[in-house]
């Protein structure tokens, strides 16, 4: 099981740049918001991008979903400790927590 990280912990690790946030909705949703700094890496692609979207193994890494009950940062955060990262945690609380919460969120276009 995926070690939790609460909002405070997931903030004060973004805002030290600490942390590399996933966000494990993708497409629409990544580009109409995500969280600061947040890359696109869904559970269909993890094992294509992940070593170019994340090329630290032992670097610290936070997947995040929609809400408590989205499967998807779970499923990207086993996938990714299957792959040998070593510091894999989730947000389980996700962005609808996050914005209720008034926090920043950014907007992008999806690369490839």
């Amino acid at each position: 099981m995926t070690a939790r990280i609460s909002r405070d912990e997931l903030r004060t690790a973004i805002d030290a740049g600490t942390v590399t946030v996933v966000d494990a909705l993708g497409g629409e949703y990544y580009t109409r918001q995500h969280l600061p700094g947040a890359v696109p890496l869904v559970e269909a692609e993890v094992a294509e991008r992940a070593a170019e979207l994340l090329p630290d193994r032992d670097a610290p890494i936070v997947t995040y979903c929609s809400n408590p009950s989205c499967p998807n940062s779970g499923r990207v955060a086993d996938r990714l400790t299957a792959l040998g990262y070593t510091d894999v945690r989730k947000y389980a609380e996700g962005i609808e927590d996050w914005v209720g919460a008034g926090l920043p969120t950014e907007s992008g276009v999806l690369t490839r």
